[in-house]
């Protein structure tokens, strides 16, 4: 009688602990292909930001949640970022030509080096440097975009 009355205690508490588990499920990340193109160089390394968020877009790493460099190997640059949660993100591209890893500019803030965002807004004096709404982009699974490396503002 006691040893039923055990199995039982067992049973029913094995039971409950299973009911009360809350599966566990891997959140699903996406992988995000940018291709630029226009590259003039064929040398140094084409630099990538990525941004969750407007807060230092497009200039500094303040929403960056991935970054990386590759290497110029002709007029079309061809880069892959795993691991993003699916959300919505913004990209900033710099011809990197000195290999400091940022854009260059003159005593004006016109750019030195090649650039781009993603979206490719007009950048130009009237515009001013692209807001995040206007260059950001959905993504989910498997996304690719395009850039077009810009050398100049736009007219």
């Amino acid at each position: 009688m006691r040893n039923i009355a055990r199995w039982s205690y067992f049973v029913l508490s094995s039971l409950i602990s299973i009911y009360c588990i809350k599966p566990v499920t891997a959140e699903q990340t996406a992988t995000l292909t940018i291709v630029v193109k226009n590259v003039r160089h064929q040398k140094g390394d084409v630099c990538f930001r990525i941004y969750a968020g407007e807060k230092g877009f497009p200039m500094s790493d303040k929403s960056e949640v991935q970054s990386g460099c590759a290497k110029i190997t002709g007029n079309t640059v061809v880069k892959k970022f795993s691991g993003l949660k699916h959300g919505t993100y913004a990209v900033a591209i710099v011809d990197d030509q000195n290999g400091d890893r940022k854009l260059n500019t003159d005593f004006f803030g016109i750019p030195k080096e090649g650039f781009g965002i993603s979206k490719n807004p007009t950048v130009s004096v009237q515009t001013g440097t692209p807001k995040f709404r206007d260059a950001s982009f959905v993504v989910n699974k498997n996304t690719s975009i395009n850039i077009v490396m810009k050398y100049s503002l736009d007219p």
